[in-house]
């Protein structure tokens, strides 16, 4: 059996298996903020009346039971690694954002990392366009589907689920991740817009008409509608690629949580409770996390982080010799970068200078 700590990890050496019953109804999902929807969960789950209605409203993946013992193993120094996964499935209500065609990618990765103290964090976004050598998965119904090279970054979770994006990046990196959470685009929007909306500055227009952005230069609180045109913003920013997107998403993320914060439970409980509601119906997070409770336990880990002290980077990639729109690890420095990780040590900023960015840095502050 496991032996877990109180940080929610394993000791060194144990399996890190932990069964579940079969996971609940997948729900597909968009653009993250799972640290912040944490947040809001412990907010409205205070009170204990709407535990009930909350616990329904979780739709979780066990990723633990589809990925087996075959992971790396857990490290117990005080710290916790969480992949935050977005998609861009057009089925359901997500249908408004183009065709569906019968598939998910993802479009949005951002591994979170935890110090040790729970403090400050580091978020390393994964390119979607980044080529990596998928390992061979086996999805939620079985499924086998074999390794590839030269394979998209974004198809793992296209071809084998959300395990199978866990399994790539924990190829990727040498990292076992402690929790996996996807957040869905309606659910997105519906967030932001009984949030308030999210202040952000832009330093030029941005008009996109592929997201429907249309922002001059200034001061803007958005509304969900805009928020997603926001993060789905690439061709109008920058070089027009993912990298340049990705530091859209960055900085939309910064400011949701330092907006999060400032709601307080004596303040404003019903906007509190409304909160938490539009949260946990919009997250699918694995399944240990998919109840109220659970879901407690992680977000008092998060608390303590302050916007300010979260270091957001990019994997150091370079774009493909053999092929412009897409990217590669620059491997040495993306070495760098997992192993700080793993070490619960800060990155090296020598480990993303001189590499691909995008151009967009500083459109929104």
């Amino acid at each position: 059996m496991t032996e877990q700590t109180s940080s929610g990890r394993a000791r060194a050496g144990a399996t890190g298996r932990r069964r579940k019953p079969p996971a609940k109804r997948r729900r597909r999902v968009a653009i993250a903020v799972s640290g912040a929807t944490a947040v809001l969960v412990l907010a409205g789950a205070g009170l204990g009346y709407v535990y009930l209605k909350l616990d329904g409203n979780i739709q979780g993946v066990d990723i633990n039971a589809q990925l087996g013992t075959d992971r790396p193993k857990n490290i117990d120094n005080g710290s916790m690694d969480i992949l935050v996964l977005g998609s861009d499935s057009r089925s359901g209500d997500n249908g408004a954002y183009g065709k569906d065609e019968g598939g998910a990618r993802s479009d949005t990765a951002m591994v979170l990392h935890v110090y040790e103290g729970h403090k400050k964090a580091s978020v390393v976004s994964i390119p979607r366009d980044t080529l990596v050598d998928r390992p061979a998965c086996t999805d939620g119904q079985g499924a086998e589907t074999p390794g590839e090279t030269r394979a998209m970054f974004n198809t793992a979770y296209e071809v084998g689920g959300p395990a199978c994006a866990v399994k790539t990046v924990e190829a990727m990196s040498g990292i076992r991740m402690d929790h996996y959470v996807e957040v869905d685009f309606t659910g997105f929007k519906k967030l932001i817009d009984t949030l308030g909306g999210v202040e952000i500055t832009t330093t030029r227009a941005i008009k996109d008409p592929k997201s429907h952005l249309d922002l001059e230069p200034g001061t803007h609180t958005l509304d969900g509608e805009q928020s997603l045109g926001l993060v789905r913003t690439r061709k109008s920013v920058g070089d027009g690629s993912d990298l340049g997107r990705i530091q859209l998403q960055q900085a939309f993320m910064k400011a949701f949580i330092e907006q999060i914060k400032d709601v307080g439970v004596g303040t404003n409980p019903k906007k509190l409770l409304d909160l938490a509601d539009a949260a946990t119906k919009a997250i699918t997070p694995d399944s240990e996390l998919d109840s109220v409770q659970e879901l407690m336990g992680f977000a008092q880990g998060l608390t303590g982080i302050q916007a300010q002290n979260v270091h957001m980077v990019t994997l150091p990639v370079q774009y493909d010799p053999r092929d412009p729109n897409r990217v590669v690890p620059v491997e040495e420095k993306a070495r760098q970068v997992w192993s700080a990780l793993e070490r619960d040590l800060p990155i090296p900023a020598a480990a993303t200078e001189d590499t691909a960015t995008g151009q967009a840095d500083g459109v929104v502050k």
